[in-house]
């Protein structure tokens, strides 16, 4: 699919520009005939483009944006206001640009004759998959604002999970930040003077102090390669993680490593809870849904286990017994989805896997600190000791030789 700007004429004489997503460029007029609009131009936009516009549109749109958007949506429907008056009263209460001129697009759109959840197709850079599937089965079902409103508060569920990473992550950085700062003051221009000191007084030097000596000229010189290095590292991942191969090696560390395994692995397992809940309650079939939650887990791991689960299910295994066969899931969620399988209730037993993974990760982000306290300790401490031990050895060396002499 890819992204072409236009421009149009819309039935009241407005001119009207933007993007939109399609096949072909005969998708595109096509689409804005249905909405009403005389098409003046149509281009397809270049991959730079389209990058642009999708990663602004990313930053424009929050989570909790989106939540809110569908909880007005849910609470307005339900009091029986038709979904285009809602739509048009939820749009002059929006403070963010953006993402009222999506919602005016998706009400031309619904008035036009297309559905809600192809409308919310059109923007898929706003709207996640797990909110186009659900309103489209909500259609289908004739329970509409039931399905806006459990995408409510999935959306509201993840949003709490982003805050929670966000207050675990605050302490260590800083730590680590005012760490590498002080380090690196310490090198380039406390050290250097001592260093010169030690120099004209003529004492001989360690292989501690020179290794410190050398460090400190390096650092100097070399300053704005400290700079650039965490940037190089982060776009370095980036691109690796383009790639499935890699990508895969990369979360499978993250759910390996000590420290990173106690967060991101319950994390990921709440994520898996909590979006197969609300599609089972839904209605989707369980072999459709491990494939929407695959796609939106954020784990290749994760996501090629569920796909091979989803594979055995076909084939006539039972979820219980397909989960076992992998080590990715714990004891207890298995034992919770046979007990939901065996009673019909899987949708509760998802339920309780949620919140249970919910509160340990809160439990977690609240003592991460406290975790990570001791090893930046330990790490400054040996650092400085280093840096104590360079310096004090020359002294140490030429008292020695004086109280022999």
């Amino acid at each position: 699919m890819s992204t072409f700007s236009y421009k149009a004429i819309d039935q009241d004489g407005v001119l009207k520009s933007g993007t939109t997503d399609a096949d072909t460029i005969e998708a595109v007029y096509g689409d804005l005939a249905s909405r009403g609009l005389n098409v003046l131009d149509v281009a397809r936009a270049s991959r730079l483009t389209t990058g642009i516009v999708r990663g602004l549109s990313f930053w424009k749109v929050k989570r909790s944006e989106v939540a809110e958007l569908a909880s007005n949506l849910s609470v307005i429907m339900k009091a029986g206001i038709p979904i285009l008056d809602a739509l048009d009263d939820i749009s002059h209460t929006l403070d963010n640009k953006y993402l009222k001129r999506v919602v005016d697009d998706i009400r031309d759109r619904i008035q036009s004759g297309t559905s809600f959840s192809n409308a919310l197709g059109q923007h898929p850079d706003v709207f996640p998959d797990i909110f186009i599937r659900l309103a489209t089965i909500g259609e289908e079902t004739g329970r509409l604002e039931g399905s806006i409103g459990e995408v409510a508060e999935h959306l509201q569920k993840m949003e709490d999970l982003a805050a929670m990473v966000k207050r675990a992550l605050i302490y260590p950085i800083f730590a680590l930040v005012v760490t590498v700062g002080a380090l690196v003051f310490w090198m380039i221009y406390v050290l250097p003077k001592i260093m010169v000191i030690i120099k004209d007084m003529g004492m001989p030097l360690s292989f501690v102090t020179r290794l410190l000596f050398t460090a400190s000229n390096l650092v100097q010189t070399y300053w704005y390669v400290m700079l650039l290095m965490p940037v190089v590292f982060f776009i370095t991942l980036k691109i690796l993680k383009q790639k499935e191969g890699t990508r895969f090696y990369i979360d499978l560390l993250k759910i390996k490593l000590p420290l990173v395994k106690q967060f991101v692995y319950n994390k990921l397992l709440a994520m898996f809870s909590e979006q197969l809940r609300i599609l089972v309650v839904s209605g989707i079939t369980i072999d459709r849904s491990l494939v929407i939650v695959g796609n939106a887990i954020g784990s290749e791991v994760f996501k090629r286990v569920l796909l091979k689960i989803r594979d055995q299910i076909m084939t006539g295994s039972r979820i219980s017994d397909a989960m076992r066969q992998h080590g990715v899931f714990p004891t207890l969620v298995t034992r919770m989805v046979d007990i939901g399988e065996s009673s019909g209730n899987l949708d509760n037993q998802f339920r309780f896997l949620s919140n249970y993974y919910y509160k340990r990760l809160g439990d977690i982000s609240e003592k991460l600190g406290k975790m990570i306290e001791p090893i930046l300790i330990a790490v400054v401490g040996v650092i400085f000791a280093v840096i104590i031990i360079g310096l004090l050895l020359p002294i140490y060396d030429v008292v020695t030789k004086f109280e022999k002499g």
